[in-house]
């Protein structure tokens, strides 16, 4: 990973995946940290870089079909991510209901920090 951690944030979760970016399925890895969701991309994709998602910003995991093209659906091997702003990032990844389920989770317990944190202030 080359992103960096920030304080007292700590790996959950990592596995291949590609990530539909257009009609590209971007190749690379998925990172699942206490507070973000990161994908990073192999460097030798056409759209390289990394896409990071606060997990308080995740509105709704569900599972979904990849597309071909980003259009036409092929298989059903895809995980759906939504952000509060509407953006949905699809990413085709083994053991999706594994992730499903952790992200959710990793969420739930990212959002209770923060409502512990404001309480604090």
């Amino acid at each position: 990973m080359y992103t960096e951690l920030r304080y007292d944030e700590k790996p959950v979760r990592d596995s291949g995946a590609n990530l539909q970016r257009g009609i590209e399925a971007v190749g690379g890895r998925l990172y699942l940290t206490t507070q973000r969701l990161i994908f990073e991309s192999h460097r030798l994709n056409v759209q390289a870089g990394a896409t990071v998602i606060r997990l308080t910003d995740i509105e709704g995991v569900w599972k979904c079909w990849t597309r071909l093209f980003g259009l036409i659906p092929v298989v059903p091997n895809s995980l759906a991510v939504a952000t509060e702003t509407g953006k949905i990032y699809r990413f085709v990844i083994s053991d999706r209901d594994k992730w499903m389920n952790i992200i959710r989770e990793t969420r739930q317990d990212a959002a209770e920090r923060d409502r512990a944190d404001d309480e604090r202030i």
